[in-house]
């Protein structure tokens, strides 16, 4: 019987996602070591909640046995690389897996210390960054090598054994279901607990899992590597090829995992979800979602919430954008809150913070991914209050839950891309929108650095030839007149009016009608309407709708909307998204030309919600945005705020535009007038070429100047302004 029973064993890691598997590895190893107490960290939590980072550097001081892992954030490593360092010496060991540099130095276990020089067997660590380089080695080659590591140190007396068992622990950990956790656990106190805390316990080897596999909840086991055991809905409209994570998998974390595929599901879409270790997608997508024909899927949805290759810690953008395009499907990316709870999201004005808007949204975008959206995270005790209906599951912070409402939303952009992508051209509707800023301006069917009309023709002309049902004008002239004049004069309008929505039938037919009338008084308002209908401006052309968007609002400061906060946009701005969607029936809209005012709507900044303006107003609806390619930051908007996939287009070359043939002429005379000496015999005979030349740019005066040309000209100038 031990002295001192009490054993502290403390993990530091990214996120909560292995505390379920830890908390029940302390239910079973409590029998066997009755003074164990284990705690798991999370360092996401550390920036909403300082009273976690202080729990966090309590049990770290006070930890027997230390590990810390997915410490690779600059923020997370500073806040707690001190009390590691200040722990390190004293505790029994200290295991530093998969983190920043910083971090893995202070690994000290045994006879292995990582802050001296790598010598020796310390050199095979290297042989597990090749997945690091661009075009390295796949997550599943470097698992391979993982497996087969400790199996050749086994036989390697002195250091080697403890170096043995820091390659075990890294497999424990990165198949971290509830046996290895445990087993883990087991592993180190039986290896290195010292002193009263040393005992003798026989921990398991890692299991062994499929390194790329497919995950369903309703498979007995709950992997499997054979997709016909994945049948989907009878009659199905399409397959989505789904990415998870497969530390969530091993783990059992999947409720927000399994509402995805319910919802799917629920589409008639068939689902395959699918995980590979080592944080590279590529595995997966090689070997369930593609064919020697090509894809076997007709969209790609990850629900991982990073980059396809390299996961959190970095990322390999040129190798994900060769397989994509050799998959050449809809790529979206969605992603579970993990620096915040979903409560907190929702009631937020922000959305994601700047670490979630980085790692979950921007460099997923580099890979190519589209359409970011929140579909699950973590919940407080009060539950989950900002969304439009309440999320499911108990409260527990420790575990991932669903956002019932973001998830319908997903799967119905998901499930109308695949249908987009099966559907035949001829039976597409597509609605082009253009814009008219500033308003009352003459403006409409204007974009920065793009001729619109002249765009707009040949791409209906483009899409008639690739078989849309669409009858474009003969000419651009046409094409304007019949957008821009039409009926527009009997109307009052500034364009032809396509349609005419009741102030009753928007009434009926708008959810958030309150915020606006709010906002712009009672229905149809005073935008674009007759005083009992709202208008919607445009043209239809087969089954293309070229439509107008209404102008944002503020006569005298139409920006206004834009950036203030709590605002609505007007009836007639919300009636023409309805309109495109509802009524005209569009399977797709094309925004076209840069920009229109959806994208800067109310609402978060980035992982919108249920409340935010430029999500209710393009709703489900696959989004394109035709935008000129020097302007990053404002295409940005427009993928992150209303799901669009940008087309970008080049503006047009800049150069001098200098002067013409007469003013050429002019100047090289004046220029020889400046030069001449004071009193110089030839000066009368240049001033009248001068003069000469200037009545033929209508720029003469009317007496002759003969000792000052270039006054002359000037006050020609002057006069034609109606100057004295």
């Amino acid at each position: 019987m031990r002295a001192d029973p009490a054993l502290n064993v403390v993990i530091i890691t990214l996120d909560a996602h292995v505390a379920g598997p830890a908390e029940r590895a302390q239910e079973r190893l409590a029998a066997a070591i009755p003074g164990l107490r284990l705690s798991v960290h999370a360092a996401a939590e550390w920036g909403e909640d300082p009273a976690a980072l202080a729990r966090a550097k309590a049990d770290v001081a006070a930890g027997d046995i230390v590990v810390a892992t997915m410490l690779f954030l600059d923020e997370h490593i500073q806040s707690i690389l001190p009390d590691l360092a200040a722990r390190r010496d004293a505790c029994d060991a200290m295991l530093c897996l998969m983190s920043g540099a910083e971090v893995v130095k202070l690994t000290r276990v045994g006879k292995l210390d990582m802050s001296q020089p790598a010598t020796g067997m310390m050199a095979l660590m290297k042989k597990l960054r090749g997945g690091r380089k661009p075009g390295g080695s796949s997550g599943a080659g470097q698992m391979s090598m993982l497996r087969r590591l400790p199996r050749i140190l086994k036989f390697i007396p002195g250091k080697a054994q403890d170096l043995r068992s820091y390659f075990l622990c890294m497999q424990y950990w990165l198949a971290g279901s509830d046996d290895n956790v445990e087993a883990m656990i087991a592993f180190l106190i039986d290896k290195y607990a010292r002193g009263p805390r040393a005992l003798h316990l026989d921990a398991a080897a890692p299991v062994e899992y499929p390194e790329t596999g497919l995950y369903h909840p309703d498979l007995p086991e709950r992997m499997t590597t054979d997709p016909a055991r994945i049948r989907g809905p009878e009659g199905a409209i399409g397959t989505v090829g789904l990415l998870l994570m497969r530390a969530y998998v091993l783990s059992g974390d999947t409720d927000h995992y399994d509402a995805v595929i319910r919802a799917l599901e629920a589409r008639g879409l068939r689902v395959l979800p699918a995980f590979a270790s080592g944080l590279d997608g590529r595995p997966a997508i090689e070997a369930f979602f593609r064919t020697e024909r090509g894809a076997s899927v007709d969209a790609l949805l990850s629900l991982t919430g990073f980059s396809l290759v390299g996961g959190p810690a970095y990322n390999d953008s040129s190798a994900a954008e060769a397989v994509l395009a050799a998959l050449d499907v809809p790529y979206v990316a969605a992603h579970a809150l993990e620096f915040q709870r979903l409560d907190q999201w929702a009631d937020g004005n922000a959305g994601l913070s700047p670490i979630e808007a980085t790692m979950m949204v921007a460099i997923p975008e580099i890979d190519g991914a589209t359409g970011p959206m929140v579909f699950g995270g973590r919940i407080g005790a009060g539950g989950c209050q900002g969304c439009a209906h309440r999320c499911a599951g108990t409260a527990c912070e420790r575990v991932m839950r669903p956002c019932p409402e973001r998830i319908e939303h997903l799967a119905e952009r998901v499930a109308r891309k695949a249908r987009l992508r099966r559907s035949a051209a001829a039976a597409r509707k597509v609605a082009i929108v253009l814009y008219g800023f500033p308003p009352n301006a003459g403006a409409v069917g204007t974009a920065a650095y793009l001729g619109v009309f002249e765009s707009l023709h040949h791409t209906l002309h483009a899409m008639r030839a690739e078989g849309y049902d669409v009858t474009p004008p003969a000419s651009v002239d046409d094409l304007r007149a019949a957008v821009l004049r039409g009926n527009a004069a009997q109307f009052g309008q500034a364009a032809n009016v396509a349609a005419r929505i009741g102030a009753d039938d928007f009434v009926a037919r708008e959810p958030h009608l309150r915020e606006i009338e709010a906002q712009w008084g009672p229905a149809p308002g005073r935008h674009q309407t007759d005083g009992s209908g709202i208008f919607v401006l445009g043209a239809a052309f087969g089954n293309v709708f070229v439509g107008v968007q209404p102008v944002f609002g503020y006569e005298g400061d139409p920006m206004r909307l834009l950036f203030e906060h709590g605002f609505a946009p007007t009836h007639a701005f919300t009636a023409f998204y309805r309109y495109l969607a509802q009524d005209f029936g569009a399977d797709v809209v094309l925004h076209f030309g840069m920009h229109g005012a959806l994208e800067f709507m109310p609402g978060k900044q980035t992982g919108l919600g249920a409340n935010c303006w430029p999500d209710r107003l393009i709703a489900d609806l696959p989004n394109v945005y035709l935008y000129a390619a020097n302007n990053p930051s404002e295409s940005a908007l427009a993928k992150r705020r209303i799901g669009a996939t940008i087309v970008t287009h080049l503006t047009p070359p800049v150069t001098k535009a200098g002067l013409y043939k007469g003013l050429l002429e002019l100047k090289a005379s004046l220029d020889r007038w400046r030069g001449l000496a004071p009193g110089a015999h030839e000066a009368r005979e240049l001033a009248l070429l001068v003069q000469a030349q200037a009545a033929e740019l209508d720029l003469a005066a009317a007496e002759p100047v003969w000792g000052d040309p270039i006054r002359a000209t000037r006050s020609a100038r002057l006069k034609s302004c109606g100057a004295t």
